[in-house]
């Protein structure tokens, strides 16, 4: 692994323009007010009790954050492991539980063909958890970006357990949801996006 930071830097600009020409996200698509009222109305949402909808729109701001934390962090695991192995670091880096957890519930999803699975990768089928396994696997191509694996691991198993929270229809105080701001920004200004 190349540790030349310019080259680390236009290698990871190269593998992101390479993993968004491969999902076709290459471009920015904005969410439009239109778009959220015809929700809201496909939805029923305006015949729900008031205060429900009020903590759930909360809870959804949240969750945005939390969702995209955790992608982030997928995304970062498959860049390092792309850099360091190559596309096939899926079967030579990933214990076989995972894969095989992750590639089941992929076959699962596939028999379901008129819904939208989750992903194109198998590493969009791991659990939040699974990606500290993968890290504590790698170390070693993880340790030059993160401080420690316990730092990572606090950061992860704390917001996971908020996004259980909110995934459960629960409601996180205003501590929680200061705290998974301040480790998300720990993370970023480690990790990076």
């Amino acid at each position: 692994m190349n540790l030349d930071p310019i080259y680390n830097f236009a290698f990871r600009g190269l593998l992101t323009i390479n993993a968004l020409e491969k999902t076709s996200c290459t471009k920015k698509q904005r969410f439009t007010e239109q778009e959220g009222l015809g929700l809201i109305e496909s939805l029923g949402i305006n015949e729900l009790d008031e205060e429900l909808v009020k903590t759930a729109r909360k809870m959804a701001i949240v969750y945005t954050g939390i969702c995209a934390f955790e992608n982030t962090v997928r995304k970062f695991i498959s860049n390092v492991l792309i850099e360091a192995y190559g596309e096939n670091w899926w079967n030579t880096k990933v214990t076989e539980r995972i894969r095989s957890k992750a590639e089941t519930r992929r076959a699962e999803e596939n028999k379901i063909r008129w819904h939208q699975p989750r992903g194109d990768t198998s590493m969009n089928y791991t659990e939040f958890g699974d990606l500290l396994t993968i890290m504590r696997n790698n170390w070693t191509d993880f340790e030059p970006f993160i401080v420690s694996l316990e730092w990572a691991e606090q950061i992860i198993k704390t917001i996971e357990r908020s996004r259980n929270v909110i995934m459960h229809s629960g409601e996180l105080v205003n501590q929680d949801i200061e705290r998974i701001g301040m480790y998300i920004r720990d993370w970023i200004k480690q990790v990076g996006a």
